[in-house]
């Protein structure tokens, strides 16, 4: 087969089939590796649980349109059209296939020899207009030109992809080894899942638990590639998946992004210095029912469906400030929240080491390409500050600036702060060049993103005054905290 073309469909297809016989790479297949494929899908895609699924992807083929279902012979023939039309015997077309640039296949793709030669529709390729339809074809001609090879791929394709909900999750990279991952998992599944349901004579393949793009992250994670160590000539890579029904009573697409920034951010959580911690943060944003489920007269917690970190990984980098407030700043204060009363030293340390300065920073280098210079300000000013109120025992300036929401109280606070500084013969606490290149834009102008400021220096002062052990010395501050902010409630 022809190499990856960087089209969702034929690529997740092609390696889907290259998968499917233990090959790494479409280019190293053989005709007798399409041909135990090809036998796979005529068996497979005309009986349960396929025959109902693939509904989702061509509806009204030749393996779904239940006109066919008693007409073996018609099926045959179907099925022979559009899996066995890359062979060489196979009549080409003076049109070029629009996935692959090679010749297309000059056979028409019905049992009734009523399309013209070459030519797909909706029915063949999912998305597509039907037939007789012209719009969006060139010239208002109906139809794609498509090679055999390329419609063998794209008919493979659902089994390269995940079943979610009443969609199916295709996944596609720049990387092939990405690529490549995602189809030979989402293929094993499929297997598995096609042996359970037809053990229980069952007409559905099994739901999976975690919706569409949490499993995209749990997957990606999985990989080889983001598990092992960076090496200096491994290039960056994106990934994006598309949710998508072709279906006729409910055609959806739906794409989601990953840019390579956030990925390089979550390849770089997955090395030591981070792992620990980062695991905790994650694990503490599962979305878990309250609900039980009666089975067998048994109460069944259902399992969790989604992550809410990962959820907002693809909001990224839009909606960082959001994130760096809910993840690594909120989560632990809200935790303390929840677990009101009596707390021993172990749980307020869990909690409280889970807010990073460290990860901050990786977050702002990686995701908002900030400033290292700004960065090492904001670090500094958050040592100072801590400094201040663990030697001042001061908790109400504490309370403050964690609560401020307007920037001329934040401004007013520092200075107050540095004057009472000042008074005790000491330096000030805040000078003025840090703060404006952390807060201003000059001329006592806030920077847009001030609040983000804020909240990452807050993030420096809480690590710091943990391992100062000025919480647990005051430990009524956790409790007089007022943690309420609607942006931070908006799933």
């Amino acid at each position: 087969m022809q190499d990856y073309v960087g089209h969702l469909f034929y690529d997740v297809g092609a390696a889907t089939i290259a998968a499917f016989v233990g090959k790494q790479h479409p280019t190293e297949l053989t005709d007798e590796d399409l041909e135990l494929v090809v036998d796979f899908v005529k068996r497979e895609y005309i009986r349960q649980p396929l025959q109902s699924f693939l509904t989702v992807a061509f509806p009204n083929s030749g393996f779904t349109q239940p006109a066919y279902f008693n007409q073996p012979d018609k099926q045959k023939t179907y099925a022979q059209r559009v899996l066995q039309s890359y062979t060489v015997d196979t009549p080409k077309s003076e049109e070029l296939c629009v996935f692959t640039g090679q010749p297309a296949a000059a056979v028409a793709f019905d049992v009734n020899d009523k399309l013209p030669p070459g030519r797909a529709y909706r029915q063949h390729v999912p998305l597509i207009t039907g037939e007789g339809t012209i719009n969006f074809f060139p010239y208002g001609d109906v139809g794609l030109p498509i090679s055999g090879e390329a419609l063998l791929a794209i008919q493979v394709l659902p089994l390269g992809c995940a079943k979610v909900g009443p969609r199916l999750l295709a996944v596609h990279s720049d990387n092939p080894e990405i690529l490549y991952y995602f189809a030979s998992t989402f293929l094993e599944q499929n297997r598995r899942q096609i042996q359970l349901a037809q053990a229980s004579n069952s007409s559905r393949l099994p739901e999976l638990s975690l919706k569409h793009r949490t499993l995209m992250i749990e997957t990606l994670l999985k990989t080889g590639i983001m598990q092992r160590e960076a090496r200096e000539d491994e290039r960056p890579f994106s990934v994006t998946a598309y949710h998508l029904s072709n279906s006729g009573q409910g055609p959806a697409l739906d794409i989601y992004e990953l840019p390579m920034q956030v990925i390089g951010f979550l390849r770089e959580m997955e090395t030591p210095p981070f792992k620990d911690i980062w695991h905790a943060i994650v694990s503490r944003a599962w979305n878990r029912s309250s609900d039980s489920r009666i089975t067998s007269g048994k109460a069944k917690k259902s399992e969790a469906s989604y992550n809410l970190l990962y959820e907002d990984l693809f909001q990224l980098p839009e909606r960082a400030d959001r994130f760096i407030r809910l993840y690594f700043l909120r989560s632990a204060w809200r935790d303390l929240a929840n677990n009101a009363g009596p707390r021993g030293e172990n749980a307020l340390g869990q909690d409280l080491r889970l807010v990073s300065w460290e990860i901050a920073a990786r977050f702002l280098r990686r995701i908002l390409d900030m400033d290292s210079e700004r960065i090492q300000q904001i670090r500094e000013m958050g040592s100072a500050l801590a400094t201040y109120v663990s030697q001042q025992h001061d908790r109400r300036f504490f309370r403050q600036f964690y609560s401020v929401r307007r920037y001329d109280q934040l401004r007013i606070l520092l200075i107050k702060a540095s004057q009472a500084h000042v008074r005790q013969g000491n330096a000030p606490l805040i000078r003025l060049e840090p703060f404006i290149q952390v807060f201003e834009d000059g001329d006592e102008l806030a920077r847009v993103d001030w609040q983000l400021a804020r909240d990452l220096v807050l993030i420096r002062m809480i690590e710091q005054l943990y391992e100062l052990g000025w919480f647990k010395r005051h430990p009524e501050v956790i409790d007089d905290l007022d943690d309420t902010d609607e942006s931070d409630n908006e799933h």
